[in-house]
This record gives structure tokens, C-alpha cells and sequence, in this order.
């Protein structure tokens, strides 16, 4: 399974990872119940960074979260689940009123899907600590030494001009020092626009090696006539490989920085059963995963723990298929566990999944 990886540094597995990002109360009305009618919600902690260095943590790899949370219960007790998963929370900023005038911990509600009815997702995060904090104060260079991963995503930059600096920031310092760099565009419809997020996001590709996703990408297919579009124009959500692959040779082509690219693709039969296969280009070929077919429990966090699940793949050399393949599983899995993060533990069961047959539904 073990595979020679280019990602590594020295002849070391990159085992030291760091991310930065929001992490916020998750409030969920029980038993697939609608916000409008709610009398109680379940409480949990979440966010797309803390959910993959959870997620990481608990597969074993010495995994770090960076934030600014209040200090205050909620942004206390937030830290103190991450520390329980065994995520490294020293860098995180406990913020007073004079730092972030509003002292809030960002929430979300989320009303879970059944059946023929989709989750629905309502933020409350304006105007959080990590929004209104000042990172110009923040060394990068400092909070990145000794680690060799660096994970970023498109999220944490739609929160403030302040964190979209630092983001780009962090990218530009983990390049020169010779960090793997990570990157996911998340695009997020309710935080800023597609033409916003998609320009941003080109900043970030010369400084990634691994990029998960292709959607708030600006790529144009000739940089003279810009008339020509997208590299995706015209593509489907659910691409074929053949479409899969001539996106990412055009990517690639673009920017030779990136090493990987990985994506996944889901297939809704209903809000309670989906199938779920991925495409990873990786040294010059794409590769097509094997396509599960499963009944949901909670579907949020799903794309969080595909990365998680690949970058740990890549981390401990796999070869590309069972990348792929490793990665489209620890998804399936964190669709059986309540909350944001993948806290499964045990990466036999991963591998056990990942190995079975499945039967093709699309």
C-alpha cells in the first residue's frame, strides 16, 4: 500500500500538521426537526479547518488548530472538545473585548435532512472574534515553524479583509519555507460572491501543492482572449473522467506547483441516501475512485473528512488509488457519526471499507 511520495520533505512523512480557521457552535434541533418549531437543540462544535485537524488527530498525526475563539465559556469549551480529540490548541488566541469589540463565537443552525427534504443550514457568524481580530500582529513565520502540512480553505478568507491577508499570508511563508500547502475553495454562497471567491481563490493556487476541488476557480482556458471562459464552462457537477482529467491538465498546465488535485462527487437519491465517488490527478494521471452507496446519518463535515482522508493517505505514502480510495471512505464514515468531525480512530475500518465491493448507483 505504501507508495514513494513526493510531498515528503527530507526523506520525512510530513506527520506535522497545522490549519487555520473558524471553529463554531453547531446548534441542531433533535430528531430531524425543523428550526421554526424547535423547543431545544443539540449543541456541538464545528467548522470545515477543525473538523479535518480533528479528524487527522484522531487517525494519530500530530495535528494542530489555530483560531481566535472569545475568552469566554463558549470559546472555552469549543477549544477543550478539539483538545479532547487530541488537537494541539496552543496557538489558539483567547480573545478579550478590546481585541474583538463584539466577543461572539460564531454559530450555525442546522436543520438535518430527510428523506426528500435537504439539510438546511442558517449561519449566525457576522461580526465573531476571528472576523474583527487583527492578524497583522500575528508572525506567520513563527506559528509555522516545525510543521510540515499546512492546511488552508476559501471559508476563512470571506470572514474579514483581515483574515483574507493572513490567509495569503500563511500560503506565501509555508511556500518559501517548504511546507506541503493544502488548499480547498469551499465556496460558501451566504459568506461572499462566486466572482469575489473565485478571485481570491486564484491568488492562493501558486503557493498549493494539494488542491481539493475545482469550483471557485478563475482558469482561463487562453490568457489572451479571455472571451473563452472558464477551463469549466460547460462542464457538469458530475463530471465524466474524461471531463475530470481535462480539467485538471489545464490546471496543472497553469500552475505546475500543484502536485494533486482531488475532488469528490456526490449522487443524491434522496436527503437520506447518496452515493459518493471522487477523481485525484496525481504525478501526471487521474485516477477514479470506487463509488459507495450509503445511508446518511449526518451529512455535515462529509467533504472535510475526504480531505482529512487524503491528506493522511499522502502522508503515510499510500499508493494513488488507495489514496482515492482511502479518502471516499473516511467520507462514507463520518456520514454514519453525529457531528461535524470524523472522529473515527480506527484506520483498519477505513481501510476495510475501502476495500469491499460496492454496487454501482448513480
Amino acid at each position: 500500500m505504501e507508495h514513494s511520495n513526493p510531498l515528503t520533505r527530507g526523506g520525512r512523512v510530513g506527520k506535522k500538521f497545522i490549519t487555520f480557521g473558524e471553529i463554531m457552535l453547531r446548534l441542531t434541533p433533535p430528531n430531524y426537526g425543523k428550526i421554526r418549531v424547535a423547543n431545544n437543540f443539540e449543541a456541538s462544535y464545528g467548522g470545515s479547518e477543525a473538523n479535518i485537524a480533528l479528524a487527522l488527530a484522531n487517525l494519530g498525526v500530530d495535528s494542530t488548530f489555530f483560531s481566535v475563539v472569545p475568552n469566554n465559556s463558549l470559546g472555552k469549551s469549543a477549544v477543550r472538545m478539539l483538545r479532547s480529540n487530541d488537537v494541539h490548541c496552543t496557538p489558539v488566541i483567547l480573545s478579550t473585548p478590546e481585541e474583538t469589540p463584539t466577543h461572539r463565537l460564531g454559530t450555525y443552525y442546522l436543520e438535518t435532512g430527510y428523506g426528500i427534504r435537504p439539510s438546511k443550514v442558517t449561519y449566525d457568524r457576522q461580526h465573531s472574534a476571528i472576523a474583527e481580530y487583527d492578524f497583522s500582529h500575528v508572525d506567520a513565520e513563527a506559528l509555522l515553524s516545525d510543521f510540515e502540512w499546512l492546511h488552508l480553505s476559501g471559508i476563512t478568507p470571506a470572514l474579514s479583509p483581515s483574515c483574507a491577508e493572513f490567509i495569503l499570508r500563511c500560503m506565501r511563508t509555508a511556500h518559501e519555507k517548504g511546507l506541503t500547502v493544502s488548499f480547498d475553495g469551499n465556496f460558501r454562497s451566504l459568506l461572499w460572491s462566486w466572482e469575489a471567491a473565485r478571485d481570491y481563490c486564484t491568488q492562493c493556487l501558486p503557493y498549493v501543492d494539494v488542491l481539493f476541488g475545482v469550483e471557485p476557480y478563475h482558469l482561463w482556458v487562453d490568457e489572451e482572449d479571455h472571451s473563452k471562459g472558464d477551463v469549466k464552462d460547460g462542464k457538469p457537477r458530475q463530471p465524466s473522467y474524461e471531463e475530470q482529467d481535462e480539467i485538471c491538465e489545464a490546471f496543472v498546465k497553469r500552475y505546475p506547483n500543484i502536485k494533486c488535485i482531488a475532488r469528490h462527487v456526490r449522487f443524491a437519491h434522496s436527503g437520506s441516501e447518496n452515493s459518493l465517488m471522487a477523481y485525484m490527478w496525481y504525478q501526471g494521471h487521474t485516477f477514479e475512485s470506487k463509488l459507495f452507496t450509503f445511508n446518511i446519518l449526518d451529512r455535515v463535515g462529509g467533504g472535510d473528512a475526504f480531505a482529512s482522508g487524503l491528506i493522511y493517505a499522502m502522508m503515510m505514502g499510500y499508493k494513488p488509488m488507495d489514496m482515492v480510495n482511502f479518502a471516499v471512505a473516511s467520507s462514507v464514515i463520518k456520514h454514519t457519526i453525529h457531528g461535524d468531525g470524523n472522529i473515527t480512530d480506527d484506520v483498519d475500518s477505513i481501510k476495510n471499507l475501502m476495500n469491499m465491493n460496492y454496487d454501482i448507483k448513480r
